[in-house]
Parts: structure tokens; C-alpha cells; sequence
């Protein structure tokens, strides 16, 4: 009797013993090395169910209706600032390998997130000027590369027309860029500047192709755009694609001496989490230099720890585009919540200028 009682309580119990841990992960697709994931796994025995998001207007809906059943998701930076505001989010909390993060990068985070409570800065870059580097040599020979003027200066963006330009479909990022190329503030309100950025864009229009994202990086690849106004690690991809290909040309990134923006994908964890102790455990993970490396090294994005620099390529760390040097860094702003109707001008003005495309 009592030898058929354990066995019951044996039977019960095994599932349960048995059932393993699951984080569910919510991020965009092949942003974490496979080898990381199966590390992760292994070492900690939480299974990791990942499902991938194609626009942070996705995301943001997810997160801001609540009950989406993920334990960690991967909001830029702007994006996470909203959530904050929300109440969409819950504090990341202590985090043995906090160290790593470099100081400076999380202070530019925290005007979006004060305190850094509640992201946890993964990756990070500018946005700035993808381009053919013999296509514009050849059209605009002696002509810095590094400068917006290759956009904003219809005397030169006329001569690359033919060869092709594009600009990323992202008003907030794009309009803080025009102002800010102006020698405005990126974030001002005043009519007067938005009118100036507005014109600014408006001499853009004969010239552009189109305005849209993720397609430059394989018409970059190909040779079918010479100039795109985009993040880093897409003007790396497309770097690597045409040199895979063995194009004649070399696409090249550049971040322009007018200053821009930076950006940062984060770690977060939202409010109803239901496995919110292993997304921590995940995010720890994930600070160890090793596993953000092996990221870096993959898509040519930076990443927020400085202790892994030293595990990284050459061709990335040693990239001033990738990872600008301090004088570099002074020139860049991160973006800025505004509100409702702010937001509102900026879009209106946007969908003027995107309508012809």
C-alpha cells in the first residue's frame, strides 16, 4: 500500500518536476546568434520560445494593450519611453553583469529613461548616409562623404538622382535629422523651424526615389540605389551582401559631421510578464560579453558593453561608424518623446512629403 502510494504521488509529481521553464521572447528576427539561445538554454534549462515582430508599431501595440504573454521584448529606444509612460513596463531590477554597460551610453538612455529602471540598452548606432562609394565618387568627385549635404544640397543630390536615393520612412527620426542639419533644435516646435525643415524636404522630393524601409538594404546590395539615409547595421548588411556578391563597387556608412541621432534597441520587460524572473536571467545572460559579441560581429551593429570590445572583429570595433570616436560621439542626440501633438505637426508634415511615393 504504502509502495503503491509513492508510486502516485511519484506519478503526479514527475510532470510537474519535469515541465521545464519557458521564456517568451518577443524581438525582431535573427537578433540574437542561435549559438547564444542554445547556450542560454543549456546552461539554465529555461526553454526559449521566440516569436519575431516586423515593425515597432507591432511591438508597441502589443505592449500597450497588456496581456501579451511575453516575458521580454526589445523596444527602441523611443518606443520604450512610451511604454514607461504607459505603465506597460516593470522595473528590470538587479542585474549581476550590470557592470559591463558603458556609462556614458546609459546616461544618453536615460533622458528617455531616467535612472535606467527600466531598459537595459542592447544595441545601439546612428542614422546616417549609406552609399555606393564609386557611384558618388564618380558624380560628386572631391565631395565629402560624411555630409547631409549629399541629401539637402539639390545641386548635388540632383547629380546622384539617376544612380538613385532613399530615405528611411521614419518622420520622428527624419524631420529631428532635417532640423538639426538646419543648426535647429532637433526637437523644436516653433513653426518657423518646422516650416524650414519642411522646405528642407520639399527640395529633397525631385530628387528621391522613394522613402521606405528595409528594402534599401538589398538596393544598396545590388546597385540599384547609390544614397540612402539609414541606420548603421543596415548599411552594414548591405555592405556584406554586395561583397558576398562580388559587386564592383564597395557600399560604405558613414555618419554625417552635422551630428545626428542615435538610437538603442532595449531589453524590457513588460508589466504582466508571466516568467519575469527569467527574462532577468535572460538579459544577465545577455550582458555577459561573450553572447552580445557574437551578435555584433554577425549584424555590424554596436552593442552597450564595453567589456565586449575586446571579443569583437576588427572590422567592427575598429569602424568609426560603427563605433565613433569621442568627438564624434558629442555630436550625436538621442531621440525625445514629444507629445501627442507635436507629434501630431511632425506627422502631417511627414505625410505631405511622403505622398508623392
Amino acid at each position: 500500500m504504502r509502495l503503491a502510494a509513492s508510486l502516485l504521488l511519484l506519478a503526479i509529481a514527475t510532470p510537474l518536476m519535469a515541465e521545464p521553464k519557458q521564456l517568451n521572447l518577443y524581438n525582431w528576427a535573427d537578433y540574437v546568434a542561435p549559438q547564444a539561445l542554445a547556450r542560454f538554454q543549456a546552461e539554465t534549462g529555461i526553454r526559449v520560445k521566440y516569436d519575431t515582430f516586423d515593425s515597432t508599431e507591432v511591438l508597441e501595440s502589443k505592449l500597450l494593450t497588456g496581456g501579451s504573454g511575453y516575458d521580454l521584448v526589445f523596444p527602441a529606444s523611443g518606443g520604450l519611453a512610451r511604454a514607461i509612460q504607459a505603465g506597460a513596463l516593470q522595473p528590470v531590477g538587479e542585474l549581476k553583469h550590470a557592470g559591463n554597460l558603458d556609462a556614458e551610453l546609459l546616461a544618453k538612455l536615460a533622458s528617455l529613461d531616467p535612472g535606467n529602471r527600466f531598459g537595459v540598452p542592447y544595441t545601439w548606432g546612428t542614422v546616417g548616409l549609406g552609399l555606393n562609394r564609386q557611384a558618388l565618387e564618380q558624380r560628386l568627385p572631391g565631395v565629402a562623404l560624411d555630409s547631409l549635404d549629399l541629401l539637402f544640397r539639390p545641386e548635388y543630390a540632383s547629380k546622384l538622382k539617376d544612380c538613385g536615393i532613399a530615405v528611411l520612412d521614419s518622420p520622428q527620426e527624419v524631420i529631428a535629422i532635417a532640423l538639426n542639419y538646419l543648426g535647429k533644435d532637433p526637437y523644436s516646435n516653433a513653426a518657423e523651424d518646422l516650416e524650414a525643415a519642411r522646405a528642407l524636404l520639399a527640395g529633397l522630393q525631385p530628387n528621391l526615389r522613394y522613402v521606405g524601409s528595409a528594402r534599401h538594404i538589398d538596393d544598396l546590395a545590388n546597385g540599384s540605389l547609390c544614397l540612402a539615409l539609414t541606420y548603421t547595421g543596415d548599411a552594414g548588411m548591405a555592405a556584406a551582401r554586395a561583397a558576398e556578391a562580388g559587386q564592383p563597387f564597395e557600399v560604405v556608412y558613414r555618419i554625417p559631421r552635422e551630428g545626428t541621432l542615435i538610437w538603442f534597441d532595449t531589453m524590457a520587460i513588460p508589466a504582466d510578464a508571466p516568467n519575469p524572473e527569467a527574462a532577468r536571467a535572460f538579459i544577465d545572460f545577455m550582458l555577459q560579453p561573450e553572447a552580445i559579441a557574437e551578435l555584433s560581429n554577425a549584424l555590424f551593429f554596436a552593442n552597450a558593453n564595453a567589456a565586449a570590445t575586446p571579443l569583437l572583429d576588427e572590422a567592427v570595433s575598429g569602424d568609426p561608424d560603427i563605433y565613433p570616436p569621442a568627438a564624434v560621439r558629442e555630436r550625436l542626440f538621442p531621440e525625445q518623446v514629444q507629445g501627442p501633438r507635436e507629434q501630431r505637426q511632425r506627422t502631417r508634415l511627414w505625410t505631405a512629403f511622403r505622398s508623392q511615393y
